[in-house]
């Protein structure tokens, strides 16, 4: 186990990155989001994916230093062709893009299609909240199906993750990050280079039995949804907003591209209700739910975001924790641009490779 302070994993992924084919900017944009991804708790999106965008961009699914394509645009709405560039900088070009149509308009739709992994879905809703406004994101994966619709056996969905963002008067917003699968598959990447099983009910085997061994999934096994048959509708609600409604597509098993459509609407409150009051109001309701009484001592109720800005704050205090199996992967990533394993080390300011 590594512990790293998170400007110098920054600087190490950005250096690999940049080897890697992306221009300084795109490489620091990239690694400073994977690193907040770990900061936050969300490491399955995180560093451990930066041997499989070198991948990617080796086999052309990925291509650096793209700018992406306005296809149809209007006051209210925007549909954007990613160019399969990387998510990190095209999901922020497009998520500005909404935000300044909302400001002007009160509301505004963007379609992102075609467009390479665009990491952790809540940061576009993070972004949103912090201009004041509510936003609502619906993504999918068209080329990596992943998940069993309820009922099901086999691969028939993409994870399908969903965030919405509500800005909060005098405090921090909501930010709901969820998959519509149990778990995104990058969970699954951390539980196998841990060694461990995972719990009952998140994954099935190439057979469509039960199983805890991430491995089966990696094997050919599915993802199961969540809530059963009201998680499945939901997944495949996202699917259609996502894949179909972008111009992009829905999950596809012709599809031999891993790519991220994602379909966004952006809320101005601040545009019909200049006096706050919408915000007041989700303070109010936000206040109201977490002073419940604690049906475990010393387990206050959360709101949607609290876990991941405690996270945010330990982590920054104490270091990003990577497992030896994630650490290992990067140092070989850095090797496998040209960046020597104890140069590596010296760049996350780690003692050792």
């Amino acid at each position: 186990m590594k512990t790293l302070s998170a400007p110098k994993l920054i600087d190490l992924v950005a250096a690999v990155m940049e080897r890697g084919g992306c221009s300084a900017d795109e490489a620091r944009a990239v690694a400073r989001r994977l690193v907040d991804s770990n900061l936050v708790g969300h490491d399955s999106h995180g560093v451990l994916r930066v041997g499989k965008y070198l991948d990617w961009v080796a086999d052309g699914t990925l291509r650096p230093n793209q700018a992406p394509t306005i296809v149809f645009e209007s006051d209210t709405l925007a549909v954007i062709d990613g160019n399969r560039g990387f998510g990190q900088v095209i999901g922020a070009f497009a998520t500005a893009r909404g935000i300044a149509k909302a400001a002007k308009s009160g509301i505004a739709l963007v379609a992102l299609r075609n467009c390479g992994h665009l990491g952790r879905l809540g940061d576009w809703s993070e972004q949103a909240a912090a201009a004041g406004q509510v936003s609502l994101h619906f993504l999918n994966t068209s080329g990596a199906i992943r998940v069993a619709p309820f009922g099901g056996s086999d691969r028939r969905l993409s994870t399908n993750p969903l965030s919405i963002g509500v800005p909060v008067a005098d405090g921090d917003p909501i930010i709901l990050d969820i998959t519509t699968s149990t778990v995104a598959e990058g969970k699954l990447m951390v539980a196998m280079n841990k060694g461990e099983h995972v719990p009952a009910g998140w994954i099935i085997d190439r057979d469509g039995n039960p199983t805890t061994d991430p491995a089966d999934f990696f094997a050919g096994g599915a993802l199961l949804t969540i809530g059963a048959h009201k998680g499945s509708g939901l997944s495949i609600v996202t699917d259609l907003l996502a894949g179909a409604l972008t111009t992009g597509r829905s999950s596809d098993p012709d599809d031999p591209i891993l790519r991220n459509n994602m379909l966004s609407i952006y809320i101005a409150p601040a545009l019909y209700d200049p006096s706050g009051g919408t915000l007041r109001e989700a303070r109010r309701l936000v206040d109201w739910v977490k002073e419940s009484p604690p049906a475990r001592p010393g387990e206050p109720v959360l709101a949607p975001g609290d876990v991941e800005r405690r996270t945010r704050a330990h982590r920054l205090a104490t270091g990003v924790p990577l497992d030896d199996k994630t650490w290992s992967d990067l140092i070989a990533a850095a090797v496998s641009v040209g960046i020597d394993a104890a140069d590596a080390a010296a760049l996350a300011g780690a003692t050792g490779g």
